[in-house]
């Protein structure tokens, strides 16, 4: 009897850390970049960016994975980075806070990722992910990202910036 009590808890034990690893081999990440404009002539205060229309080619990402999209069970934003390509002597020091969000035709726009508190000198910066849950976007054929900023001094010139995302992507075996 003993023994039945010892195993039994190994045994879920077991199969826990099984599923987990089986998890592990079931996930692979889906990075893109984009770029994102914003318009000479801005002044202080919130301000729309255009947005961005993106063409996912997910069928094709989720084949080289050995997937479908039916079997994609997870997709949440892993890492998000923003980086000034032009003018090249730019920095992130006109920007007050950022959020990036992502939106389909038949879905909701919902935040992706954002920094409430861009640091000063930056060229680049890290956003927060939101922690959404992200299959219907990533599984569709095109997604939208729009920009929110509040800019803390006004801007002369048009400023690009490459928004490099990361997708973490989980799939069911079958």
């Amino acid at each position: 009897m003993k023994k039945i009590l010892f195993l039994v808890p190994l045994a879920f034990l077991l199969v826990a850390i099984g599923c987990k690893k089986i998890d592990q081999l079931l996930t692979f990440y889906i990075e893109d970049t984009q770029n994102i404009r914003v318009a000479g002539n801005s002044v202080v205060g919130l301000i729309p960016i255009a947005p961005v229309a993106v063409t996912t080619r997910s069928e094709e990402k989720f084949k080289n994975e050995d997937t479908r999209a039916d079997l994609v069970k997870d997709v949440s934003l892993n890492k998000l980075t923003l980086t000034i390509t032009d003018p090249n002597n730019e920095n992130f020091d006109f920007l007050e806070s950022v959020t990036l969000y992502i939106s389909t035709e038949q879905s909701d726009r919902v935040a992706l990722a954002s920094l409430s508190s861009v640091p000063t000198g930056q060229k680049v910066i890290e956003l927060k992910p939101s922690g959404a849950k992200l299959d219907k976007y990533l599984k569709a054929s095109s997604y939208t990202l729009t920009t929110e900023a509040r800019v803390k001094r006004a801007v002369s010139q048009d400023i690009t910036m490459r928004a490099d995302s990361r997708f973490k992507v989980t799939a069911d075996p079958l």
